[in-house]
């Protein structure tokens, strides 16, 4: 398998498998391709806050989960070594966000990644980059 869609596809697969916090956020992969991944997330009731609204630090969680499937779709095992995140409008419960990653710059073990976090109505939500290190390893072995 050495088209880098292919294996982009297969690495988020093996890596969503082993991704219990996306899993349990109820994230969803809607498309993977060489540095670039989108995916959504609904806000549901225990995702709000004390002011009912959703809890900043899933948004983060959402746009930290776009990053890391756009920085591992080399079948390279690749972590966050830094991010950071502006908050533009709040997401609401019942809200539909999707978290779209773009590679910016990847070069030996490095790369940035920008992430742009939307609501249902095309509001930016949040705006997130974030840095990467690739540690060795691959995620999915059969590739």
């Amino acid at each position: 398998m050495s088209d880098p869609q292919s294996v982009a596809q297969a690495s988020a697969r093996a890596m969503y498998a082993q991704d219990r916090a996306s899993q349990a956020l109820g994230m969803h992969i809607d498309e993977v391709r060489p540095g670039y991944a989108r995916l959504t997330m609904k806000v549901r009731e225990d995702m709000v806050n004390g002011h009912q609204l959703c809890h900043g630090g899933l948004i983060f969680t959402l746009a930290d989960s776009a990053f890391a499937f756009a920085c591992n779709t080399y079948n390279e095992v690749t972590v966050a070594s830094a991010a950071s995140v502006e908050f533009l409008l709040p997401g609401k419960l019942g809200d539909e966000l999707t978290a779209i990653a773009e590679e910016r710059s990847r070069a030996k073990r490095t790369g940035v990644y920008d992430v742009i976090v939307r609501n249902q109505q095309d509001e930016v939500v949040a705006l997130f980059r974030g840095r990467s290190h690739q540690i060795g390893g691959s995620i999915a072995a059969d590739i």
